[in-house]
């Protein structure tokens, strides 16, 4: 029985050689022709004539395909099927949506590079090659260069390849052929009963290290130490509480009691203490946008997006509200009034008074006066009567 020629092996011993040998062979219009080496070669790619790789396509429409998929569901889940006011921010806040997104378009592109680049490009598995287990293979695997010109390229014609390839100075020539030897699929029962039997070794032993193991001595010495955990009974004390009621008097670590919780208007004994300067102002405003707009708009009028929803959020430019102390209008964010919670837990003493002010610039300059223009006219050079 005749055996089927794949393909005429040269072997060489530089990359120089293979350098020139590769682009002797592309420009010998041979085109179904292989190179090998035991390490990348800079320039092999443009001897050989080789074209763009078209994987990078793939990862780019698998990459956009993450990006628009993430940013899809983000603004299902928190504008359409779950809408949720948080910090202040719109429904699509773009900005904190970033982070997944890079995370899915990152993780779909890596998966479809990987999985493109062995199925369709390196086509595999492809287990009965006819280069595996020959001479010529073993050698371009440690210290030779070789390049394979196939038998199934339209311009081959043995005795025309053997003569181009010596007219090369290989070390020597090889001939290539199918093998004969059984080959044996990649589902054969015996390979996937292996398979399976990795698996379930692998998944048993991960589940017992993570589940179990980590849970005995003496891994489980930190959580397993002599203390009461929040809501513990203990038997230290005669009424049986873990937890203890604090002193009488304590104050927290950073935090200034609030002694006019639940009264009306404890207004004559609060004063700003804090200047409308440009940082104070600055940071009013930031805490105003976050904590305040969400329902009373973000210049104060009442018309933020949950208008409607609820009872409607108050004008802070109504007259009543402009007629407001500051020491009321600090009461207010801090005890609550009516619908509105308190905001003593949420927000500091400081940042308190410093919304404070910046509601006092919205007042003014919604409601501006004569006078105010005047100010801005004398401040800026200009005539009052233009």
């Amino acid at each position: 029985m005749n055996k089927r020629l794949f393909g005429i092996a040269a072997l060489f011993k530089t990359p120089d050689e293979i350098i020139r040998a590769a682009k002797k062979t592309a420009e010998a219009g041979y085109q179904k022709y292989d190179v090998h080496s035991p390490y990348p070669v800079h320039g092999i790619d443009r001897a050989m004539k080789l074209k763009p790789s078209k994987l990078g396509f793939i990862t780019l429409v698998f990459g956009l395909t993450g990006s628009a998929l993430a940013l899809l569901l983000m603004y299902w889940t928190m504008s359409v099927d779950y809408p949720m006011i948080i910090g202040g921010k719109p429904f699509f806040a773009l900005p904190a949506f970033i982070p997944v997104t890079f995370e899915v378009t990152v993780l779909l592109a890596t998966l479809a590079t990987v999985i493109g680049m062995i199925t369709f490009f390196f086509r595999f598995p492809e287990n009965d090659h006819p280069l595996h287990d020959t001479e010529y293979m073993k050698k371009v695997s440690r210290d030779h260069f070789g390049v394979v010109i196939e038998a199934s390229d339209k311009h081959f014609d043995e005795s025309k390849v053997r003569e181009f390839l010596n007219s090369l100075h290989p070390i020597s020539l090889e001939e290539i052929y199918y093998s004969e030897k059984e080959t044996y699929p990649v589902l054969e029962p015996k390979f996937v009963t292996l398979l399976i039997l990795v698996a379930l070794v692998t998944s048993g032993v991960t589940y017992f290290s993570l589940n179990k193991l980590l849970y005995m001595q003496p891994f489980t010495w930190m959580m397993e130490q002599p203390k009461l955990n929040p809501q513990q009974p203990s038997t230290l004390f005669a009424d049986g509480f873990g937890m203890r009621t604090p002193v009488q008097g304590t104050v927290a670590r950073g935090f200034l009691p609030y002694p006019y919780m639940g009264q009306n208007n404890p207004t004559e004994v609060l004063q700003n203490p804090f200047l409308p300067t440009k940082e104070n102002l600055k940071l009013g405003e930031a805490k105003y946008l976050t904590f305040c707009s969400p329902c009373h708009g973000n210049f104060g009028d009442g018309d933020s997006r949950l208008r409607g929803q609820f009872p409607n959020p108050p004008s802070l430019h109504s007259s009543r509200a402009r007629e407001f102390s500051d020491g009321m209008i600090y009461h207010i964010i801090t005890n609550g009034q009516n619908i509105m919670p308190s905001y003593a837990s949420q927000i500091t003493r400081e940042e308190r008074w410093a919304i404070v002010n910046y509601i006092r610039v919205l007042q003014r300059a919604k409601n501006a006066k004569s006078s105010d223009l005047q100010v801005v006219n004398k401040e800026t050079g200009n005539n009052a009567s233009n």
